[in-house]
């Protein structure tokens, strides 16, 4: 049996395949399932407001239609989620709703349910959506028989208008969520940072303070048992405990310093950085010009901002002098140290840096850091400025 040429390569047919593509099929897909979702969408929306303002004159029609906003932020999701899986549409979600309403009582719960802007886009969108999605599911359906060959145009530009109207109306009001977003982030810091100096704190009085005077209350009690029978051990015990008293209490001030240190309280930011730049290893020049006191809080927070930057400029730096700016400008604290050493520091590196961004950033500051290796690194700091209430104001 003889058997056929085979054909050249160049004279195959192509693989059978689809005419449309993947992404025009769910397309396709998306805008034939518009009408069902309008549907139900419209139904929930003329139901809600219905009876929601019908009943308003009752005690259940307010807390109806609050309940109602939130179920209308679940056709708000189910619509992103659907818009993310079948065109791609990336979309952030809104912030959730505030703590529940047994945390907060009824009437703040029933007032933020009302006022709840996420809901109340869904809605609209729930109710505009009935004629559009009549339009889309008849054309993409008749397109399906008759324009077959242009479908993937009408079907792209069907789903453009579904994109443009599903990013306005159901996406995140750019500004307000972020700001939203980032002072919960925020307030995650502040929370993470506080319970890290608590157990600081913890550590050091158990370790430091509270182990040296366990120690010398049995001393003294050794001290009291040999007074009548050895009173020269007894003095020379007593006289090491005098000794212990005195580290102690070194250790105590320095604990409390590390906390907020008395001379913060009393002189403000000049002496506090001044008294700091004195123990540093490296001869700081401080200047300070400021035209009053800020709040306790941000005043704190500079404190405790030059205090860490002057150690880390002690420990890795090899730095031969420093220079500590601090000035307000306009409604800003900003802080600028700069010192001549080898440079090289990172936000990641292990330097306590990425600590103090975060907590700058958890009180709406800023955290620059310029150090090319080599030197000279310079970091600025910036901090809102609030005014110190009351008397306090005055006190420089």
């Amino acid at each position: 049996m003889t058997m056929s040429p085979s054909l050249p390569d160049n004279d195959r047919p192509p693989p059978a395949r689809f005419a449309f593509d993947r992404q025009t099929w769910k397309e396709i897909a998306y805008l034939l399932a518009n009408l069902p979702m309008a549907i139900a969408g419209f139904v929930y929306t003329v139901f809600l407001i219905g009876v929601g303002v019908g009943l308003s004159v009752t005690v259940v029609g307010l807390p109806l239609l609050a309940l109602g906003l939130q179920g209308a932020r679940g056709l708000g999701r189910a619509e992103r989620a659907r818009a993310r899986g079948m065109l791609g549409v990336r979309i952030d979600e809104p912030s959730p709703m505030p703590r529940s309403r047994r945390d907060r009582g009824f009437f703040s719960w029933l007032w933020s349910g009302l006022r709840d802007p996420v809901g109340w886009r869904a809605l609209l969108f729930s109710f505009m959506r009935l004629p559009w999605g009549v339009a889309t599911f008849a054309v993409t359906l008749v397109s399906l028989f008759v324009l077959w060959p242009v479908l993937p145009y009408i079907a792209r530009g069907l789903t453009n208008a579904d994109r443009a109207m599903v990013r306005g109306l159901l996406s995140p009001s750019d500004e307000l969520e972020a700001r939203i977003a980032e002072l919960e982030s925020d307030r995650g810091v502040v929370v993470d940072t506080a319970a890290a100096d608590l157990r600081r704190i913890e550590r050091d009085l158990h370790d430091g303070a509270q182990a040296r005077l366990v120690a010398l209350a049995m001393d003294l009690g050794l001290a009291k048992e040999k007074l009548t029978a050895d009173p020269e051990a007894a003095a020379r015990m007593v006289d090491e405990a005098h000794g212990e008293v005195k580290v102690a209490l070194q250790e105590l001030r320095d604990l409390a310093r590390g906390i907020h240190p008395a001379v913060l309280t009393d002189r403000g930011l000049d002496a506090a950085l001044s008294a700091i730049a004195s123990r540093c290893t490296v001869p700081v020049n401080v200047s300070v010009e400021l035209p009053g006191r800020p709040a306790e809080a941000i005043e704190g927070i500079a404190y405790f901002t030059v205090s860490e930057l002057l150690q880390n400029v002690s420990k890795h730096s090899r730095a031969r002098s420093v220079s500590v700016e601090v000035w307000r400008s306009h409604e800003r604290l900003l802080i600028q140290v700069t010192d001549d050493g080898v440079g090289g520091a990172r936000l990641d590196g292990g330097t306590g840096m990425a600590g103090l961004a975060e907590r700058l950033g958890a009180v709406d500051g800023l955290f620059v850091l310029d150090s090319p290796e080599g030197g000279p690194t310079t970091v600025t700091a910036e901090l809102p400025w609030r005014d110190r209430t009351g008397a306090a104001s005055k006190t420089l």
